[in-house]
């Protein structure tokens, strides 16, 4: 399968964002800011479907092979 650079790097972006709301729910929950938790948590859940999107879009764009017909 052939990618873009593009579809590679927005799928590095979600997944550092991934990272980062993550990094931040742990440290609001440390200090008890719960709202804060819930937030970076449900972004945290936002980006899949959008990373799910792009792997797909990316997926169908690919070069065809004898094993993938």
């Amino acid at each position: 399968m052939k990618r873009s650079y593009v579809g590679v790097l927005l799928l590095c972006t979600i997944l550092l964002l991934n990272i980062v709301f993550t990094q931040l729910m742990v440290h609001q929950f440390y200090y008890e800011h719960y709202s804060m938790t819930l937030v970076y948590g449900g972004l945290n859940i936002l980006l899949f479907p959008i990373a799910l999107l792009i792997y797909k879009k990316e997926k169908h764009k690919g070069g065809t092979h004898g094993h993938e017909q």
